[in-house]
């Protein structure tokens, strides 16, 4: 049957199944359909995927042989009025699933977590993700169902990163912008990922092998722990520096480079200001903030004005990465200092 249909390349085929199971997109009553070095994922017809997680186009699927259950809604016996409170979309992280519940479901939270425990395959945990909070972007998780602690290996864009949930940033949404900005690194780049959680940028980076240096720096001692834990296991992980500084103590004695990566969302733009003249003239800076959706059309244009006391910008757009919040988005903005 001719169905809507997401093609990607087999390489980054886990991380798209992931992510449309999370998104609630993927129909899992019809097979992926593999054609030479793509994969077509068939889509539900209501739902919307973001360009940069690839081509939209239609494709004539088979159905599974053993058609699962297509929603873990279903194995919820709830009354209607209920069961359409139910979130569509969740996380998955290596071994654990995250899920956030409106305040009216927190009481059944323990029935959603089991049946997303039976429904994810592979998990042996769920949590209740309260949100992030603090200096450190700590994110404040519930277990809901399963078993063990909140680390572990999550694979995404060929490699396997280390996380524990509780004690550092780390979000699988980001997976596409993690391969974006590594590609967009030049060769003999000097690159700074700051604000850098469990280290995601520069281990995609640094597996790349086109930049000369990367330092990694974060002011949470338990991320950089596991990034150094991460990087242990790859030959390429000499390339990365992991220090833990807090990035006004680090900024002033830094030397300049040619790409800053800054994933610090509530306070982009703020901080996006006190590192900018880190970046060499020709040089790049990857920031990503959260913005209320009726000023993203003009967002550049207040970036390269913000930037401006520390030299001449060019922002090209500001791409849409994810919903926030029911009238926000998650923007990552990529500026371009001008000059030689």
């Amino acid at each position: 049957m001719k169905e809507r249909a997401l093609v990607v390349e087999r390489r980054l085929g886990e991380t798209t199944r992931r992510a449309l199971v999370a998104a609630g997109a993927l129909r899992t009553d019809l097979a992926i359909q593999r054609e030479g070095e793509h994969l077509a994922f068939p889509l539900h017809p209501e739902a919307s995927v973001l360009p940069e997680w690839g081509e939209v186009a239609v494709r004539d699927f088979d159905a599974r042989e053993t058609a699962g259950t297509t929603e873990y809604r279903d194995l919820l016996d709830w009354p209607a009025a209920r069961r359409d409170l139910l979130p569509r979309s969740f996380d998955v992280v290596g071994e654990v699933v995250l899920v956030r519940l409106p305040p009216e479901l927190e009481a059944h939270r323990y029935e959603v977590g089991e049946a997303l425990l039976r429904f994810v395959p592979g998990s042996r945990l769920v949590g209740l993700d309260h949100g992030v909070r603090g200096p450190e972007r700590l994110r404040a998780v519930e277990r809901i169902a399963g078993s063990g602690d909140w680390h572990t290996r999550h694979r995404e864009n060929g490699l396997e990163l280390d996380v524990d949930l509780e004690r550092a940033y780390f979000s699988p949404r980001l997976a596409g912008e993690h391969a974006r900005v590594a590609a967009e690194v030049r060769p003999g780049d000097r690159v700074y990922d700051l604000c850098c959680g469990v280290g995601p940028f520069a281990v995609t980076i640094a597996r790349d092998g086109r930049a000369r240096s990367i330092v990694a720096v974060d002011s949470n001692t338990e991320a950089i722990a596991l990034l150094r834990r991460t990087l242990t296991r790859y030959p390429f992980g000499g390339t990365v520096s992991a220090s833990v500084a807090r990035l006004e103590e680090f900024v002033p004695s830094a030397a300049p480079v040619d790409r800053i990566v800054l994933n610090l969302p509530r306070e982009g733009i703020k901080y996006a200001i006190l590192v900018a003249p880190l970046v060499t003239p020709g040089g790049s800076l990857n920031y990503y903030e959260v913005v209320s959706r009726d000023e993203i059309a003009r967002r550049a244009t207040v970036v390269e004005r913000s930037l401006s006391p520390v030299g001449v910008w060019s922002v090209p757009g500001v791409r849409v990465v994810h919903p926030y919040s029911p009238s926000s988005d998650l923007v990552a903005v990529s500026a371009r200092r001008e000059g030689a």
